[in-house]
């Protein structure tokens, strides 16, 4: 029986350093391609809503930002059992809480991939609403994607180059260099609240 793989990144892009899974996912998806037996998913903040695509793979690597207490920008990579611990620790959002119980559901239920794979990465910023990746974070994408990828060859996954086509991926509305190029600055667009709200000095 021909085996399945799961990639997915999960994540918020919205909050600066919280959308690393995702910009991972669709870095990847613009530059590989993988057979039918791949899926290639933004995972966003769905939470359990996630829980069907885990029940058809038996591989699973996931992409996210991760409170590892380590410098920013540092990838730490965690496969098996050590998964869930790491994405319940220290947690940054809610989606980690939510992908939490999306693994232990499908433990529960039997139907976890028999695989797991996190590559994680030691978010800078998560405060700033709207903003962008910061640097040290954005540029460890390449590093994290060709850890997967590694890592999904020695399980027999090949990719080659050319990008994935898939309706399991962000609007184009919302991708990387769309989302930059149209954001307005910190001086146009308040991040930090409404600023009608903000107490007066004096």
């Amino acid at each position: 029986m021909t085996q399945t793989a799961l990639i997915l990144g999960i994540g918020n892009v919205l909050w600066a350093d919280e959308g690393f899974g995702v910009r991972c996912v669709e870095h990847l998806a613009d530059r590989l391609a993988y057979g039918d037996d791949v899926t290639v998913l933004d995972g966003g903040t769905q939470g359990l809503y996630l829980l069907p695509f885990l029940e058809e793979a038996d591989v699973l690597v996931v992409f996210d930002a991760v409170d590892y207490g380590l410098p920013p920008g540092t990838v730490k990579v965690v496969e098996g059992d050590a998964v869930p611990r790491f994405m319940g620790a220290r947690k940054m959002s809610l989606h980690q809480t939510g992908f939490q119980d999306v693994i232990a559901t499908a433990q529960l239920m039997g139907y976890c991939p028999e695989a797991l794979l996190l590559v994680g990465c030691q978010p800078e910023e998560l405060e700033d609403y709207g903003g962008g990746l910061r640097a040290i974070v954005a540029a460890r994408i390449l590093e994290a994607v060709q850890i997967a990828r590694d890592w999904l060859a020695a399980r027999g996954f090949r990719a080659i180059d050319g990008p994935t086509v898939s309706d399991t991926l962000a609007d184009a509305s919302i991708r990387h260099a769309a989302y930059e190029d149209g954001r307005p600055s910190e001086d146009d667009a308040c991040r930090t609240g409404d600023p009608r709200f903000f107490p007066v000095a004096g």
